[in-house]
């Protein structure tokens, strides 16, 4: 590339040259003959395919939408015919499948698109301004925020950064290592709420490691791929793992169904979070290292570690992270015991963040960790919330759940069998259509919530199912938070769209069949039967 012979200065007073690419060649200062014009026919050419493709897409899917819009709209006004959509029901549906519409093809926030519908089910009659207003101050919205104070508190001492150095300083080989940084991932799950604030804690450590291991690049590409895989895996085994966990719970509750909590989630969900994340790292393994690269011994100590990060990770505690320790595990404790004391766990997360933000026991400011607070996720699940009671109240829900799968009934004696597999297969595949975690339990888990009884699952267990499922999102790194996040870390090898693909090809179907193996198999061993009697 050409140099421009004028050049610009940044804050630091650094020169920096502009170089000619694909958002300049248009200009003809910087052509240059023959193959300037093709290279600029080239880029244009590769500019229009993704308009093209993006766009059309975008108005095929339109389309259908315009069309459903239209189908249910005249099923609701033909009350003649038995089972017909109501009124309250299609408009519901046809709310819903706008903001669909939105999350997929546009690039407006997802709690503004979610947000919207909610008020705008409200405007429309739909649903009641209590139950939005009461969304927003549901118990799982407490429970969130002060989670997310406790973790800020976590993030301020460099308790998480320390615990994870010196479990990953143990390693003698690589497969150690890699058990050992997918161990201590795992573990994050009970500390910080939100796949994504895990996949920015554990970064320092990451970046500390590939350092260290900077001459190794496969070893380093595999642990690359490994910290945001195993957090997505993982993060079933806690109840505050994702908001789409306390999604389900809630629209359970709504639907008349036991909800979940933190002690029963943690029950059923920990043994595939564990097993799924010894899985995904023996393939990562298997697919991006060689047998010698795992045959080489490592030593990796914490003195290492400490010479390419900030953070204190090695000598004795400090104040702050020895403060911190005894908090969280107090939190922990009384997650785990709930049905010990009864008191309910929103109330020991807020109790654990104001202890967290005190002045004598606490580590960081409460201003500065509210301001951490990712509010934008706590009213995107509010709202979805919202959205999902309207789609229960209104009678959509279990219409939409007749049309789509209802002959599945009549399969007889392998009905809930085909429905289990249906919904698991939908539900692992949901990812490639709506990125938010939250917004796909928000669609899929009212649907079925309806149809899992008539079929004779536990709507209970059908729901457990599709939201673990939903924890695969590993197909592409716009998937999911997380793998954004580790596609794009400087000086560092890390894996690339083709990378991600062909840990899909493996990962997918081995996900798929370890859901429906503790579905069919381990969860009703430990007391969430399938089938119900």
């Amino acid at each position: 590339m050409n140099r421009i012979s004028s050049s610009d200065h940044d804050a630091d007073g650094k020169i920096f040259y502009r170089t000619r690419s694909s958002l300049n060649l248009n200009n003809p200062r910087y052509s240059d003959g023959l193959y300037g014009a093709v290279q600029q026919d080239t880029v244009e050419k590769s500019r229009l395919s993704k308009f093209s493709g993006k766009h059309a897409a975008a108005a095929v899917a339109a389309f259908i939408v315009a069309a459903l819009v239209v189908w249910w709209t005249v099923l609701a006004a033909d009350n003649a015919i038995a089972g017909a959509l109501n009124t309250q029901g299609a408009v519901t549906l046809s709310v819903f499948a706008v903001a669909v519409w939105f999350w997929i093809f546009t690039d407006i926030d997802d709690t503004y698109v979610a947000l919207g519908a909610a008020v705008l089910l409200v405007v429309m009659g739909v649903l009641p301004e209590k139950i939005l207003f009461d969304s927003l101050g549901d118990d799982t919205v407490w429970l969130l925020l002060g989670s997310f104070v406790v973790a800020a508190g976590i993030t301020a001492s460099g308790l998480a950064t320390r615990a994870a150095a010196f479990i990953v300083s143990g390693a003698k080989t690589p497969r150690q290592l890699m058990h050992l940084s997918g161990a201590a991932l795992v573990a994050t799950a009970f500390a910080v709420p939100s796949t994504s604030g895990r996949a920015a804690l554990a970064m320092p450590v990451f970046l500390a490691l590939a350092s260290v291991l900077r001459d190794r690049s496969k070893l380093v590409l595999a642990l690359a791929l490994l910290f945001p895989s195993v957090i997505l895996l993982s993060a079933v085994g806690s109840y505050l793992g994702a908001g789409a966990h306390l999604i389900t719970s809630q629209i359970l509750a709504a639907s008349g169904f036991p909800a979940f909590s933190f002690t029963n989630w943690m029950f059923y969900g920990m043994p595939l979070a564990v097993v799924a994340s010894v899985i995904c790292v023996e393939l990562i393994l298997m697919l991006f290292t060689t047998a010698d690269d795992r045959k080489q011994a490592l030593t990796i100590s914490v003195s290492d570690l400490q010479n390419h990060t900030t953070i204190p990770i090695r000598g004795r505690f400090t104040p702050d992270q020895v403060k911190t320790c005894w908090l969280v595990g107090g939190v922990i404790l009384l997650w785990c015991t709930e049905p010990a004391h009864g008191i309910h766990p929103a109330i020991i997360a807020l109790a654990g963040g104001l202890m967290m933000s005190s002045t004598g026991l606490g580590v960081v400011d409460l201003g500065k960790a509210l301001k951490s607070v990712p509010w934008s996720l706590l009213i995107f699940m509010a709202a979805t919330l919202a959205m999902g009671s309207a789609l229960v109240t209104s009678g959509a829900a279990a219409w939409a759940a007749n049309s789509m799968l209802g002959s599945i009934r009549g399969s007889g004696m392998g009905a809930g069998l085909l429905f289990v597999v249906i919904i698991v297969a939908i539900s692992t595949a949901a990812h490639l259509v709506i990125q938010s975690r939250s917004a796909r339990s928000a669609v899929l888990i009212p649907i079925v919530v309806s149809l899992a009884p008539e079929v004779g699952v536990s709507a209970v267990a059908a729901a457990f199912a599709s939201t673990a499922a939903a924890g695969f999102c590993h197909t592409m790194s716009s998937s999911a938070k997380p793998m954004a996040l580790y596609a794009k870390v400087d000086d560092a090898p890390t894996y690339s769209g083709r990378d991600l693909l062909r840990l899909s090809m493996w990962l997918a179907p081995i996900s798929v069949a370890l859901v429906l193996a503790f579905a069919f198999f381990i969860w009703p061993l430990l007391g969430m039967p399938l089938f119900a009697k």
